[in-house]
């Protein structure tokens, strides 16, 4: 595994394919949908975010039963089926002329993209060794961030063109990209259901430590908005560093995932380097917040200075939690129902999103030196208690297997 962005050939290579397929979609959708839905469809800025948070709320209820389907229909039919499902939604977008069409196609995106995300986590673990998913998940991470980073550029060159034609091809290439990594998946073997006993009501929800680690994980993906949002804003309202840097440290951060996610994550291949790697990112995360949060009022020199060394700080911080959750969100799972239980892990993504923006804008623009170390703060107190939760976990799922009774077909 010398080369962070090739995985060895096989199913995990055809995995990191499909992921390079969509996400070259997603990169150029991601730097364009906000402004083609309010200057081509014509929808009001503040429409547009109450739909996509609609969108996300659905799409992260929806994740488990969708996760729970790929257990007991089988991970790789359900993953090409959502995938095309994907492509269909984006596909509806280019058709879109009012706020009531767009909101049921956002749900339908935001559905269907936390469904694969869950069918394609059952279908790695069914392709791939136990000691093999966390390495894998770093390189599918590090061809995420390639990908995404071609597709910005894609993107680019349809906002400098700035006409509707320019607009619809960024939408089409993505519903083709989701095409594509369908076909990809079918080059896959076929992953067998799993022998899953009948879950009724809340499912993984009754699975109190597994929830908590989740909600844990949350707090540390708080930092999700922080390049998009957090830094953008922070930059402009508290500091005198210029605003290019804003471009400059989202690159630094892509650059650093895909080249270094992969070193990263070699050594996370338990329960106990899972917990350790989360615990060591939340003190390299705070520490990253108190650099940054010396930035403000500095001189414009020290302030690039500051903000870098914070980014290189806080993108460590990232690729080691990435590292540890992966691999806990895995080894905390029943073996037969990974699906759901990721499509649960999945929505922590979704949360954090949907309440990052507001936390972030709060905490720094609005309290500003303050705020960054409650952030710090907030992240390390998580980072440790995530430790005890997952062996509260992980023993709960050993005594519940001993009791289990071997399935009757």
């Amino acid at each position: 595994m010398k080369n962070s962005l090739v995985p060895p050939a096989g199913p995990q290579r055809v995995l990191a394919l499909a992921q390079l397929a969509n996400s070259v979609g997603d990169g150029a959708y991601y730097v364009t949908s906000a402004l083609y839905f309010t200057r081509i469809v014509g929808l009001d800025p503040a429409r547009v975010g109450l739909g996509l948070t609609l969108a996300w709320a659905v799409g992260s209820l929806v994740g488990v039963p969708l996760g729970r389907l790929a257990d007991r229909r089988g991970p790789r039919g359900t993953a090409v089926l959502l995938a095309l499902a994907t492509g269909l939604a984006v596909a509806s977008f280019l058709v879109v002329r009012g706020f009531v069409p767009f909101v049921a196609a956002a749900c339908a995106y935001a559905s269907a993209q936390s469904g694969l995300a869950a069918a394609r986590q059952a279908l790695l673990a069914g392709l791939v060794s136990a000691g093999e998913r966390t390495g894998l998940l770093a390189h599918l991470q590090s061809t995420l961030n390639a990908g995404l980073a071609v597709g910005a550029g894609l993107g680019g060159l349809a906002l400098h063109a700035g006409t509707q034609a320019a607009y619809l091809g960024v939408f089409a290439l993505d519903a083709v990209s989701f095409l594509v990594c369908a076909g990809t998946l079918l080059r896959l073997p076929p992953v067998a259901p799993a022998a899953s006993r009948k879950v009724r009501g809340l499912g993984v929800l009754r699975d109190r430590p597994y929830a908590l680690v989740t909600l844990l994980n949350t707090v540390l993906l708080l930092r999700m908005p922080l390049l998009s949002l957090g830094l953008p804003l922070w930059i402009a309202e508290r500091t005198d560093a210029p605003a290019w840097l804003v471009s400059a440290l989202f690159v630094l951060n892509t650059g650093a995932v895909m080249v270094f996610q992969v070193p990263m994550a070699r050594g996370v291949t338990g329960l106990a380097p899972a917990t350790r790697a989360v615990r060591r990112s939340g003190w390299v995360m705070l520490a990253a917040c108190a650099v940054f949060a010396l930035s403000a009022g500095a001189s414009p020199g020290v302030a690039v200075a500051a903000l870098v060394a914070g980014a290189v700080l806080q993108v460590a911080a990232e690729m080691g939690q990435s590292a540890g959750s992966w691999q806990l969100s895995f080894d905390l799972a029943p073996a037969d129902r990974v699906g759901e239980y990721q499509g649960f892990f999945g929505t922590g993504v979704t949360v954090a999103r949907t309440l990052g923006p507001l936390v972030l804008t709060t905490l720094l623009v609005e309290w500003g030196t303050p705020g960054w170390l409650l952030l710090g703060g907030a992240t390390l107190a998580a980072s440790y208690a995530i430790g005890p939760a997952a062996r509260k976990a992980a023993a709960g799922r050993t005594g519940q297997e001993s009791r289990q009774p071997v399935p009757v077909n």
